[in-house]
């Protein structure tokens, strides 16, 4: 586990045993809390690294998410049975979800495949709706010692948010900011579908920028330092890819060569300057074949309405 500021860990819950994939942030003080706990298939992991700093599931006073993807939000239903006074903060389109996951796992596991869900993510549990606090975006929030300023910020998620802590200068964005592991100079996007929205991420990112962050941390994956030199590559790169799709989408190649192309492109770019042990995580975290599908959905969508 990282120290990496006052009062503030990261806490490597080891994927499917890798590291330096997703990362849990401690937030120490009075009323600990975490932000994106990651999925329950990685919960020990996690609580090892409470356990580092004399802290267990019992002492957390908060879980904050930046959206309630899986890989993000997956163990908070467990993690509040095993501790019911945990106060859950979650944008508003994401509490019918977290109070009953049904159709979010149903739409996960088409992505997916049912037969992975275990493998992948373990059990999702539903939230008792007392233990939510619905954000909209624009509350500023005293939690661990500290205050958090909220931004809401779609484009990736219709449920995504932000969190600034004003004390450190750090902001949290989940992947409105795109992947980058290990402080790599490559910043990918991920773009599942449903939620894409070019024009929205844009004015999330601007949102970000206002608060003039020291710094950002990304769930994958940690601190990232160089704001605007980081947002930079990350919109370089979502406008490569969103122009390679729509490339694909208004040819008349069927949906299957197209992706079978974007992803071959974004792995040949990958090889061409990472470790193996890299390729693999920036795959994992970039996912192509998912994000050829979310980027065609807008661009059907954006197209059909013109």
């Amino acid at each position: 586990m990282l120290k990496t500021l006052m009062n503030t860990r990261v806490i490597d819950v080891g994927y499917l045993g890798m590291s330096q994939y997703i990362a849990c942030c401690l937030l120490e003080g009075e009323g600990p809390a975490i932000v994106d706990p990651g999925p329950t298939v990685s919960l020990g992991k996690l609580e090892e690294g409470l356990q580092q700093v004399g802290l267990s599931l019992d002492d957390l006073s908060s879980i904050l998410l930046t959206h309630i993807h899986l890989d993000h939000a997956g163990a908070t239903g467990t993690i509040v049975k095993r501790n019911p006074r945990i106060k859950v903060y979650v944008h508003e389109k994401g509490v019918s979800h977290m109070i009953d996951p049904e159709r979010l796992l149903v739409s996960v596991a088409r992505l997916y495949g049912a037969h992975r869900m275990d493998e992948l993510f373990g059990d999702f549990l539903a939230v008792p709706k007392e233990n939510i606090q619905s954000l909209s975006g624009g509350e500023s929030l005293d939690i661990a010692d500290r205050q958090l300023q909220v931004a809401y910020t779609p484009g990736h998620a219709a449920h995504h948010v932000s969190f600034l802590d004003t004390s450190t200068g750090t902001a949290f964005v989940g992947d409105t900011a795109g992947i980058r592991i290990a402080n790599d100079p490559l910043v990918l996007p991920v773009t599942p579908p449903p939620d894409i929205d070019l024009e929205i991420w844009e004015s999330s990112l601007q949102k970000i920028e206002a608060w003039k962050p020291e710094r950002l941390f990304v769930t994958h994956f940690g601190q990232a330092e160089g704001v605007e030199e980081h947002l930079t590559r990350f919109r370089e790169n979502l406008h490569q890819w969103a122009t390679a799709v729509r490339r694909g989408v208004e040819s008349n190649a069927t949906d299957e060569e197209c992706l079978e192309e974007f992803t071959a492109a974004v792995d040949s770019r990958l090889k061409e300057r990472l470790s193996a042990n890299k390729v693999a995580l920036y795959q994992q975290g970039g996912a192509p074949w998912m994000s050829w599908p979310g980027l065609a959905r807008y661009w059907r969508k954006k197209l059909k309405a013109s």
